[in-house]
């Protein structure tokens, strides 16, 4: 008898977080259509912004705005899209150098297709239709000029 008993289970961690007042205003930037990051003690740039510099462990808290476009560093094709992803056809997941920022933006990029996608190519941010405060204003990013 090869019979697989199976029983359905649902993990869930049901808590609010807390985001401070550095995650706070980068998500307020983000509902007014802004992306923001922080300086850190050295100069650089961090989006989305972090609290602690990494490299040093000293706090950040002067948020400063990055532009809405950027170079993408890398990147990865999505053929099968997940239910809950950001978009329900094929698109790259991206790291994304936005203007004026010294590290990279992990979001979804819509190219249209893969031939379209380009370590290095430029990307523009499109906003959502309604903007609440949350990552998920940003849609996603498409190619400058599309």
């Amino acid at each position: 008898m090869n019979e697989v008993l199976s029983a359905g289970y649902v993990l869930e961690y049901t808590y609010t977080r807390s985001v401070g007042k550095v995650i706070g205003q980068f998500l307020a930037n983000l509902r007014d259509g802004r992306i923001s990051g922080v300086r850190t003690a050295s100069g650089r740039v961090i989006v989305p912004p972090s609290e602690y510099d990494p490299e040093t462990g000293e706090a950040c808290d002067e948020l400063v705005d990055v532009g809405n476009s950027g170079v993408v560093k890398t990147w990865a094709w999505v053929v099968e899209p997940r239910k809950r992803g950001p978009l329900q056809h094929p698109f790259a997941w991206a790291l994304i150098q936005l203007d004026g920022a010294d590290t990279g933006m992990l979001h979804a990029v819509d190219a249209g297709s893969i031939e379209r996608m380009a370590t290095g190519m430029r990307v523009k941010v499109r906003w959502a239709a309604e903007r609440t405060g949350r990552i998920e204003d940003i849609a996603c990013f498409e190619p400058e000029g599309a």
